[in-house]
């Protein structure tokens, strides 16, 4: 292998390395480190605060019954809405925003970042970015990458629309096939602490078919165990990041 060769490797190696390194924040025994070393990006917040959040509506079916669940309980939360999902229901992602709930981007489609060159990252995040503006008269604050995996041009484009990249402390895996109310309640409050973000989904278009059903389920639970502790729940925006 010529020496010019070896160069080129060399240097396509530390680029697909840089492109790719925000991605290891995402590997789940390395979640306690993220938090410590990037209490921001982790969702790390007021210590009397939980920040509720939710990935990959809006659904027609489902987050109308989230959005119920949430008003009788006098509880706003953060929605981190889909592009392609907004555009077959705009009006919904409306209604979200009229609720008083935060909206944010979870890019147009739910592909995994490392899959992308700069340039479609680029156009998917501006694209959800003025869908989610458009629709809900809200410009979103906040930028959560499908998976949770970011990459570098996801982060940076993020930045330049404006939006912080924001991921969780406490999941409920309520995505997987046989989940239930209690096994949600019971892997997020886990590990979950005061200062918490808690990632849930109020739609299955990229998880097991009606999986939110155990999400609806546990959310009662899950949300008297916060006032039980003493912490107030909200959005991201109350979060003191």
């Amino acid at each position: 292998m010529s020496r010019v060769v070896k160069a080129a490797a060399v240097v396509a190696g530390g680029l697909a390395l840089a492109h790719a390194a925000p991605a290891l924040t995402s590997i789940q025994p390395l979640e306690p480190l993220r938090t410590r070393l990037f209490p921001g990006y982790a969702g790390q917040g007021d210590p009397g605060h939980i920040a509720l959040t939710f990935d990959d509506g809006p659904d027609p079916l489902s987050t109308p019954r989230f959005l119920k669940l949430l008003e009788r309980r006098g509880v706003t939360a953060t929605f981190f809405l889909l592009g392609f999902m907004l555009e077959r229901d705009p009006g919904l992602g409306r209604e979200i925003a009229a609720a008083g709930h935060e909206v944010a981007v979870h890019g147009y489609l739910h592909r995994p970042m490392l899959l992308r060159t700069p340039r479609q990252t680029r156009d998917d995040l501006s694209r959800a970015h003025a869908l989610v503006s458009e629709a809900t008269g809200e410009t979103p604050r906040w930028y959560r990458p499908p998976y949770g995996i970011a990459t570098t041009s996801a982060l940076r484009t993020a930045r330049g629309l404006g939006m912080d990249p924001v991921l969780w402390t406490s999941w409920g895996a309520d995505w997987r096939a046989g989940a239930t109310g209690s096994s949600v309640y019971d892997t997020v409050t886990r590990n979950l602490k005061g200062g918490g973000t808690i990632l849930l989904h109020d739609s299955d278009c990229t998880s097991a078919p009606a999986s939110w059903t155990a999400t609806l389920s546990a959310l009662p639970r899950l949300l008297d165990h916060c006032e039980e502790q003493g912490w107030k729940l909200g959005p991201l925006a109350a979060h003191g990041l």
